[in-house]
């Protein structure tokens, strides 16, 4: 490779790194308590806890828990109710003033099914978990923080390949691995940098990329209602309010004729983003580890009961049902959170030991300047 084309990225991966180096800071520290979220509201007293009962205990129908949670939160409509694997007696219910209220502006909940007891979850409704999160999605900025986090995320990516295009003849020089502890500090710096950066590639490269298509969301999520959900709920553009809306008693048991093998994920009712103001929508999920993180939404006529449409997965929403659970490392159980952590950490060394390395050449340089003036 010539040199200048070796400073030309150089210069491109100074650059990148830099702009993007103290937001990516940012993320990789508030990211790295949000990978055990689970056990540190479990630790923090913050996570739902049910009452023991007998396994057989009968569930309330599905309608009785609409109501339950009504009864605890009655000047509010209910948005959504959803199912978590870590406690099967639970339903988490959304509720908010009005249907279409931003999700920001929702009170979070539990129901117990067995009983409609509502036990509060404090980690989704404020606390420091509640800060970690809103801190790495958007810095308490709605969209503007979203898309600012996603351009920092392009940034982060063209920094690491620019960093492997470098990295290449400057390693001819050397074995692989190799850090010169005879030289300099800074050489040893920028040997460990070097290292550490080749071997946290891919994990960065996928967390960069997920972390963009996840800070998107609020724009694929909008390209979802105004491309597949409106062709799906198009028959009901001219239709009249919806007056009264059927019990809710019956979703689960229709939406599982309409989608055999599938499994209820959680229930957008009327008037939310992810339904139309004349449907209920389910969105089943698959059984297996890749597929439960992929929606197929069944569409329900709100007076009616009637399976109106099952709606087909664009490729976008695909791959934002993905990201996030592979952004944080929720596929393989613990051993899967460790090495994310692990390498989260490795991250936050790059990160810091680049920022030194510009600074000490930066002083070099203006030594140099001083020296010659």
């Amino acid at each position: 490779m010539q040199s200048s084309t070796i400073r030309r990225w150089s210069a491109v991966h100074t650059w990148t790194s830099l702009i993007c180096t103290v937001f990516l800071l940012m993320l990789a520290i508030t990211g790295l308590p949000l990978i055990f979220h689970h056990e540190l509201e479990h630790l923090l007293g913050e996570a739902p806890e049910l009452r023991e009962m007998p396994a057989d205990t009968p569930r309330l129908d599905l309608e009785q828990v609409v109501l339950a949670a009504e009864r605890h939160r009655p000047d509010e409509v209910v948005q959504y109710l959803g199912w978590e694997a870590d406690e099967p007696n639970g339903v988490v219910a959304i509720m908010a003033a009005t249907a279409g209220t931003e999700p920001n502006s929702s009170h979070t909940f539990m129901l117990d099914a067995r009983t409609g007891e509502a036990v509060e979850m404090p980690a989704a409704n404020g606390g420091i978990m509640m800060f970690f999160l809103r801190m790495h999605v958007d810095m308490f900025a709605g969209l503007p923080g979203k898309l600012l986090l996603a351009f920092m995320g392009v940034l982060f990516v063209v920094a690491i390949v620019s960093g492997v295009v470098l990295y290449a003849p400057f390693m001819r020089r050397l074995d692989f691995a190799e850090v010169r502890h005879d030289r300099s500090r800074r050489t040893r710096w920028l040997d460990l940098h070097n290292l550490i950066g080749i071997v946290t590639l891919t994990w960065a490269l996928v967390v960069g990329v997920t972390g963009v298509i996840t800070a998107t969301a609020d724009l694929l999520i909008a390209a979802w209602r105004n491309e597949s959900l409106a062709a799906m709920v198009e028959p009901y553009r001219d239709a009249p309010p919806l007056q009264q809306r059927a019990q809710a008693s019956d979703l689960l048991e229709i939406a599982r004729r309409a989608t055999p093998g599938m499994v209820p994920d959680f229930i957008a009712f009327p008037g939310t983003r992810f339904s139309s103001e004349h449907h209920y929508a389910v969105f089943m999920v698959g059984d297996s580890h890749v597929t439960s993180h992929l929606w197929t939404p069944v569409l329900i006529d709100a007076q009616t009961l009637e399976v109106t449409a099952v709606g087909t997965r664009p490729w976008y929403m695909d791959a934002l049902s993905l990201s996030s659970p592979l952004h944080f490392g929720d596929y393989g159980g613990r051993p899967m959170q460790i090495l994310w952590a692990v390498l989260d950490l490795l991250t936050i060394f790059v990160l810091i030991s680049g920022l030194y390395l510009w600074w000490v050449r930066r002083r070099s340089v203006s030594t140099a300047r001083a020296v010659t003036a």
